[in-house]
């Protein structure tokens, strides 16, 4: 899968080697093509000098081609333009930016991208938010048997009852990040844009959830 990366500081060359070393194809935009230095010898993916949220310089990397997009250089506003005009413009549908003030983090969960607050970041957690099948565990049982993971869910799960994705996919959700807050899946709560969905699951039986999820729900 081809993806485009935007600000190659430590976030961005990292995610971007993690990538390119996952056999993927690597798309990085900086407006400093010194920052490419930051990629090494072994980085054979495209360098793109320009600014991030340009149109111009978006499609000199691939955005048409994209599967996902990450915004992660070190601005919060040009990250958010940049993921929404990857978004709202070319249609990319995994999209994340990365965000410094966690308050206005939780504004753009309202817009439907989600964010990874400075503080919070990994490498994992980034990933997770762009690969299909991303989900990383955040706990494991001392079995080693159920996993508790925050598996991304494909759009058009959107509007459908939390109840649908535990009778779909025979998980059960432990709990729903939403606008930045944890919170318990009542019966009638519908899935809205920008929640994460925390899955508890048999640990063999995370690969088949999560294809289930990153595709579209049943029909009732």
């Amino acid at each position: 899968m081809h993806f485009v990366i935007m600000g190659c500081g430590r976030v961005g060359s990292t995610l971007a080697r993690t990538l390119g070393r996952s056999g993927h194809d690597v798309a990085v935009i900086d407006s400093d093509a010194s920052a490419f230095r930051r990629l090494g010898t072994s980085f054979d993916g495209q360098t793109v000098t320009g600014i991030g949220f340009d149109r111009r310089t978006l499609v000199a990397a691939g955005i048409k081609e994209a599967y996902a997009f990450a915004a992660v250089s070190s601005g919060d506003n040009s990250n958010i333009l940049a993921a929404r005009v990857a978004r709202e413009t070319f249609g990319v549908e995994h999209v994340a930016a990365r965000i410094y003030d966690p308050q206005r983090a939780m504004v753009y969960q309202r817009l439907g991208i989600p964010t990874v607050a400075t503080v919070r970041w990994t490498a994992d957690q980034m990933i997770q938010r762009l690969l299909p099948q991303g989900a990383v565990p955040e706990l494991t049982d001392p079995s080693g048997k159920i996993v508790i993971a925050e598996v991304p869910m494909a759009e058009p799960w959107i509007g459908r009852r939390m109840t649908d994705i535990e009778e779909q996919t025979g998980s059960r959700i432990a709990y729903v990040t939403r606008l930045g807050e944890g919170t318990l899946p009542r019966a009638d709560m519908m899935i809205q844009q920008g929640d994460l969905v925390h899955l508890a699951v048999p640990r063999d039986d995370l690969a088949r959830v999560e294809r289930l999820c990153d595709q579209p729900p049943a029909a009732h």
